[in-house]
C-alpha cells in the first residue's frame, strides 16, 4: 500500500548531501518519481543513472505533489522555500506537501510553515536520526510534527525511508525533539571519547574496551556504530563538530529561554568548540577521541581491526 501511495504521486527532492543523497536512493529503490535540486548540481548527478531527474532551481519543483527538503541549515531552509526562486514563492502554484528533515530551530520552521499555509502547502517537520550508513542500512529513525491529518498523507514516504516514524504532536515539536537529540548526540560521544581514552591510559585497548560496552547494558546503537571511528579512528565525516555545535547551540538556547539547567550540556558543547579550535572542522566528530586523548597526553594510533557497524 505505502509503495503504491509514492508511485501513485510525484516528489521532489531539494538538497542531495551525504544524507539526502541516501534518502533519495531509497525512495528511487521502490519505484517512487524523484526530481531533485542540489545547490551543486554534479553531487546529484550519479542519481540520474538511478532513475532521478534533475532541475536547475528549486521553483523549479513547484509543480510536484511532494517536496523534501534536507539542506544545511535554517537560513538554507528559508531560502530553498520562501526565497526568489524558492519551491513556494512561485505564483504558478505550490506543491500540496513540503516535508522537511533539516535540523532547524523552531523559529525558523514556523517561520516557513505560515508561509506554507499561506499558499496552500500541508507542511510536515521530519528531521531524522542518523547518517548515510544508517539510512543505507535501513534503520534511519524519523519524528514528526503537524497537522494530523496531513502526517498520516506523509507516512507512507516517512516509513520508506527508514525503520519508521514517531508523530509527537502539532506545530513544531519534532524540532524540539531532534534538537535534544543532537543534545545528547554530544554529550554521549564526548562521554565515549572520555572513558575509551581512561580505559586505554590504563593499559585496555580501544577495540576490547568498546566490545564490552557495546556488548553491556550501556551499549547502543550509536556506541555499535560510532565504535569502527574510535577504534581505526576514521574521521570520514558523517556529521561535522561545525553541525553538531550548531546544534547544541540551539538545545542550549532552548534551556535558557525555558530555564532548564544543562551544566552536562554545556560543558560537552565547549568540548565540541575545542575541537574545532583545534582545526577539526571538516571531519566526523568522533574527533572527540582524538583530542581527549591529546589532552590526557595519550598518543593514539588506529588499531586496524576489523569491528563491525552494529547495522
Amino acid at each position: 500500500m505505502a509503495e503504491q501511495t509514492i508511485t501513485n504521486l510525484t516528489i521532489g527532492w531539494i538538497g542531495t548531501g551525504r544524507m539526502g543523497y541516501a534518502m533519495v536512493e531509497r525512495l528511487l529503490a521502490v519505484g517512487a518519481d524523484v526530481t531533485v535540486w542540489n545547490r551543486t548540481r554534479e553531487k546529484a548527478e550519479p542519481l540520474t543513472k538511478k532513475g532521478a531527474k534533475i532541475v536547475s532551481s528549486p521553483a523549479e519543483l513547484a509543480d510536484r505533489d511532494v517536496v523534501f527538503t534536507m539542506v544545511g541549515g535554517p537560513s538554507d531552509f528559508i531560502e530553498v522555500t520562501t526565497g526568489e526562486n524558492g519551491v513556494l514563492s512561485q505564483g504558478g502554484g505550490a506543491p500540496g506537501m513540503l516535508i522537511d528533515c533539516t535540523s532547524i530551530s523552531e523559529e525558523a520552521s514556523r517561520q516557513v510553515r505560515e508561509y506554507a499555509n499561506g499558499v496552500g502547502t500541508s507542511m510536515i517537520d521530519a528531521p531524522v536520526s542518523g547518517n548515510a550508513k544508517v539510512v543505507v542500512a535501513g534503520k534511519l529513525s524519523i519524528v514528526a510534527s503537524g497537522d494530523a491529518g496531513a502526517f498520516e498523507k506523509a507516512r507512507p514516504f516517512l516509513d520508506a525511508l527508514g525503520q519508521g516514524v514517531s508523530y509527537v504532536g502539532e506545530g513544531e515539536l519534532a524540532r524540539m525533539v531532534k534538537i535534544c537529540h543532537n543534545v545528547m548526540l554530544g554529550i554521549v560521544a564526548q562521554t565515549m571519547a572520555e572513558i575509551t581514552v581512561l580505559a586505554e591510559k590504563g593499559g585496555v585497548s580501544r577495540h576490547a574496551f568498546l566490545d564490552f560496552i557495546n556488548k553491556s547494558v550501556m551499549g547502543s546503537t550509536f556506541s555499535a556504530y560510532k565504535t569502527p571511528a574510535y577504534v581505526n579512528l576514521d574521521m570520514t565525516p558523517t556529521f561535522t563538530p561545525v553541525l553538531l555545535r550548531k546544534d547544541m547551540d540551539l538545545g542550549l538556547a532552548a534551556a535558557r529561554e525555558l530555564g532548564v539547567p544543562m551544566p552536562v550540556a554545556a560543558a560537552a558543547r565547549e568540548c565540541v568548540q575545542s575541537i574545532i579550535g583545534n582545526g577539526y572542522t571538516d571531519c566526523d566528530f568522533s574527533a572527540l577521541l582524538v583530542q581527549e586523548a591529546a589532552n590526557a597526553g595519550l598518543k593514539i594510533k588506529p588499531e586496524e581491526k576489523s569491528v563491525g557497524t552494529g547495522l
